[in-house]
């Protein structure tokens, strides 16, 4: 947990676990493991994800304690209030160092802003943030421009690339708002996930 108050929790979501099930019905996941924890302390209030995270990606997510918070939050996704920044590994290097990716999704306008931090053999260390709210934004936009993220298998195929990982190098970093029901100014960071630290450590050339 990386940030709570009487409306609001932040919580670092590991890799491996869906925000909440698919049509599959999973029993575990972030949420009702979140809630689990809940009844077990008996509190009486629910969790609601603001917003998600694919299984792989790591990293903030926003729950409302309440359905009135959930509304308030997802209200300020809906009208691109709240800044979000992710940390990606990417296959190769980027011909520029910072860019704008536009490339419509679903035939809806979509744009994904990255800078490049380091670059490494075979792959790109990028900052980027979402302007837009698509489904799979990043790592559609990312297999558009020819360099998807180091393990992507859903929109890239494996066999094109040397370089593999276990899950996608996706890291949500940063979340930015102004808070819906206090007004104040919250700015959370997360640290690397340990599975990327660990392949930053075996990949430093």
């Amino acid at each position: 947990m990386l940030y709570e108050d009487d409306w609001l929790l932040i919580v670092d979501k590991p890799s491996g676990l869906l925000t909440i099930p698919t049509p599959k019905n999973e029993l575990r996941t972030l949420t009702s493991i979140l809630n689990a924890d809940l009844k077990r302390r008996s509190l009486s209030y629910r969790i609601h994800p603001c917003h998600r995270l694919d299984r792989e990606t790591s990293g903030l997510i926003i729950y409302a304690k309440g359905k009135s918070a959930q509304k308030k939050m997802m209200e300020l996704f809906k009208q691109k209030k709240i800044q979000k920044t992710y940390i990606a590994f990417v296959q190769g290097k980027l011909p520029k160092d910072e860019g704008n990716i536009g490339y419509p999704i679903d035939g809806r306008n979509a744009l994904t802003e990255y800078r490049v931090l380091e670059m490494r053999k075979n792959f790109s260390i990028l900052k980027i943030t979402p302007l837009t709210g698509r489904t799979n934004q990043i790592r559609i936009h990312l297999k558009d421009i020819g360099h998807p993220l180091v393990g992507e298998t859903k929109f890239a195929f494996r066999r094109d690339y040397l370089l593999k990982a276990k899950r996608i190098c996706l890291h949500a970093a940063h979340l930015s708002f102004v808070h819906p029901i206090t007004q104040k100014t919250i700015s959370i960071n997360c640290n690397l996930a340990k599975d990327l630290e660990d392949f930053l450590k075996t990949h430093t050339n």
